[in-house]
């Protein structure tokens, strides 16, 4: 019984070290450790910058729709300049385009 304490206090301990020191670095810069690591936080920066983005975005077609509901002149001027509207009121010169 002492030969195999002897070789679980002092081996054994030695055995696991090596392996440490040998395993850590292969599996750190393996294909799948720290090269892996960097793809993955460039494009979780590149994904927080697009969230970023489309949350502006949001943001102004929401004041857009907010301005379409509440705001009178908003959708008089939206009629008028993307539909081509006019009032009854009003009349309307067309001139042929210079040349």
């Amino acid at each position: 019984m002492p030969r195999f304490a002897l070789l679980v206090e002092r081996v054994l301990p030695l055995t696991i070290l090596a392996l440490a020191a040998v395993g850590a670095p292969v599996m750190v810069f393996s294909p799948e450790g720290l090269p892996r690591l960097r793809t993955l936080q460039k494009e979780m920066a590149q994904v927080r910058a697009e969230n970023a983005e489309l949350t502006r975005n949001i943001e102004q077609l929401q004041d857009k729709v907010r301005l379409l509901k509440e705001d009178p002149r908003t959708v008089e001027r939206l009629a008028r300049d993307e539909l081509g509207l006019v009032r009854n009121t009003e009349v309307v010169f067309q001139f042929p385009a210079a040349r």
